[in-house]
């Protein structure tokens, strides 16, 4: 039996928003231009605002279990995919590696691609209308991708 329930989908997605919070931060930090550190520090604010939608998703909604070919097949599938990835607590090891922000726009620019897919598998997870919530936040997350890809060619 799996030592995850449905709801856990909105716990992993809140942690992975407070280690993008804490990311940016960090890159901000070590950004020299004005425009870059702004364009971090407005992407931890979102991460905020992420954060807060899931914290509310999270007491509002039920969740739905799918078939599962073995018992805890899907939340050990979502968890198995944010391990090391996403804007987990392994992944933020790495920041002691991020030295300039090249390097800290090719890691965000993967977590955040990472999390658009994660949140794309959550929503086989939730009601629908949870649904149309979380295909806001993926739209969110693939902007970021663009700033992000943009502010990394006019470097």
């Amino acid at each position: 039996m799996s030592s995850y329930q449905g709801s856990d989908i909105f716990q992993f997605a809140i942690r992975m928003e407070e280690n993008g919070e804490k990311f940016y931060n960090y890159a901000a930090s070590i950004a020299k231009d004005p425009k870059v550190y702004g364009i971090f520090t407005r992407l931890a604010s979102e991460e905020i605002k992420h954060r807060k939608l899931f914290a509310d998703m999270f007491s509002k909604i039920d969740t739905i279990m799918p078939k599962e070919s073995y018992p805890g097949e899907y939340m050990t599938y979502l968890q198995n995919s944010i391990d090391g990835k996403v804007f987990s607590t392994t992944a933020t090891k790495e920041l002691a590696e991020i030295k300039d922000v090249v390097a800290a726009l090719d890691f965000a620019i993967g977590r955040e691609l990472d999390s658009v897919l994660y949140y794309s598998e959550m929503k086989k997870y939730v009601t629908a209308s949870a649904q149309d919530l979380l295909e806001q936040v993926i739209e969110e997350e693939r902007g970021h991708v663009v700033i992000l890809t943009n502010i990394k060619k006019a470097l």
